[in-house]
């Protein structure tokens, strides 16, 4: 059963101060069409300009994720994503009167309950998932940073932090389901170390900031007399350590809340893929520098697989141009050494062929015997067979002819192929054939994507020129 795009009914808002801004920022969220995705719009600029949820839009990491687009930014929107994202919605209009959305108290949970507020719907569309097809990988050597993207039915989420301190350790979180969200991530909230913090403030990078929008780690001695300072800087009575190292300014929601914490800010900067992900995504000491550069990896990925799926359509139910015993008049190809069933299409420059490939193929009895593998060799033989047919339908009497290989470049197997699978192969003359010698590029496919491809040139020759 598809599942459909998803907006939200009415328009929402939520009002604050941005965390290093201190601006007072209203942040609303609008329903927007099927296959608007995720939007930001500055309504304090003039035009009003529209930043897309975009990884490529991407600016800055270094006090949370940055997007410029259109001579406008939005900073620190991690946490406003995650709670989209975790509400399952794809359409919105984020309408924002500052740069900056409101940090409230650090976590997604404000963000989440103005959108359950609003609710969501149905739209006349499917939802499109992004899919990978192997590992992919980042890693910072330098800062014990790994994260690894698996091929998954479904989006879960696993977290390790480590911060290598007596207060803040090895943590771990998972979210096996993006449904959960709400109850096990959205209130998770931002942290810091009292010496980040200490910086922050002395150099004016958190004008927003309170001891009511985020955790702070003390992982060193002090006296009560910074503590009374920290109390009378944020206009707190009292400020004390608690046993386990934290400031006693809130509670923990989950004894793990850092690294859930980590988790969520993992899922909204993912959300600048632009479309929920299937993967099962493995991080070790994420942030958003390294989480941001994932999703780059993520979308090459992507946009590299597209570009291997078929730009043309085939129906392969239709009567065939020819046969297989069409194809042995114009190749001297026999069983077991004739790996094309069909022709289907050819012009005076492609052609596409077929190949049903089946257990009873002769060399699956050793390549692998119990893991059946069609060799690469044979691929490319089958391919240059389907080439021949192009070639020698320009000569009268192809039976007289026979194509010899040249040279092969540049060639690649993508992905494995079995029995069960239906080969279709194109191949594409580079440029006209000339003394008898033929240039083409030819890709193999298989449900649509590349498995094979090579670049292959080819004589023609009369049989008798050959010692065969």
């Amino acid at each position: 059963m598809t599942e459909k795009q998803r907006t939200i009914i009415k328009t929402t808002s939520v009002q604050g101060t941005g965390l290093h801004t201190g601006n007072q920022v209203t942040l609303t969220f609008n329903p927007a069409p099927a296959g608007h995705g995720l939007k930001f719009r500055r309504v304090d600029l003039d035009d009003q300009p529209v930043i897309d949820a975009d990884v490529a839009n991407v600016i800055d990491t270094s006090r949370g994720t940055s997007l410029r687009q259109n001579n406008a930014d939005i900073n620190t929107c991690e946490h406003v994503l995650a709670a989209v994202r975790g509400m399952g919605i794809d359409n919105l209009m984020i309408d924002m009167s500052q740069s900056e959305p409101p940090i409230m108290d650090g976590s997604s949970k404000y963000f989440m309950e103005a959108l359950m507020k609003a609710g969501s719907v149905e739209q006349d569309a499917e939802r499109e998932y992004l899919e990978i097809e192997e590992n992919i990988v980042f890693v910072d050597k330098e800062n014990k940073v790994e994260l690894i993207a698996i091929p998954n039915d479904t989006f879960k989420v696993s977290v390790m932090i480590n911060f290598e301190t007596r207060v803040l350790g090895t943590q771990y979180a998972v979210l096996e389901d993006i449904k959960d969200f709400k109850e096990e991530i959205a209130d998770s909230r931002t942290f810091v170390f009292l010496h980040e913090l200490e910086f922050l403030l002395a150099n004016n990078l958190i004008k927003g900031g309170d001891l009511s929008n985020a955790i702070v780690f003390v992982n060193r001695v002090i006296d009560q007399d910074e503590l009374n300072r920290l109390a009378d800087l944020f206009d707190k009575p009292k400020v004390n350590v608690m046993q386990d190292g934290i400031l006693n300014n809130l509670e923990l929601h989950h004894r793990n809340e850092p690294a859930r914490h980590k988790l969520l800010d993992l899922i909204g900067d993912l959300a600048l893929l632009g479309k929920p992900l299937k993967a099962h995504i493995i991080a070790r000491r994420p942030g958003h520098a390294a989480n941001v550069e994932l999703g780059k990896l993520i979308r090459n990925h992507i946009n590299t697989k597209k570009k291997m799926k078929a730009s043309f359509s085939i129906d392969l139910e239709k009567e065939p141009l020819f046969d297989i015993m069409d194809i042995q008049g114009f190749l001297p190809h026999r069983p077991p050494f004739l790996f094309i069933d069909k022709i289907m299409e050819m012009g005076e420059d492609y052609i596409i062929g077929v190949k049903n490939v089946t257990m009873n193929e002769y060399f699956f009895q050793g390549h692998f015997p119990g893991d059946p593998v069609m060799p690469g060799v044979i691929l490319v033989e089958a391919m240059a067979q389907t080439g021949g047919v192009l070639i020698l339908n320009s000569v009268p009497d192809p039976e007289n002819y026979i194509t010899l290989f040249l040279k092969i470049d540049d060639v690649k197997f993508r992905k494995v192929v079995r029995p069960g699978d239906t080969i279709v192969f194109h191949n594409k003359l580079l440029k006209p054939a000339t003394r008898g010698i033929a240039l083409m590029q030819g890709k193999a496919y298989v449900n649509g994507q590349v498995v094979t491809e090579a670049k292959m040139m080819a004589a023609i020759k009369k049989r008798e020129e050959t010692n065969e």
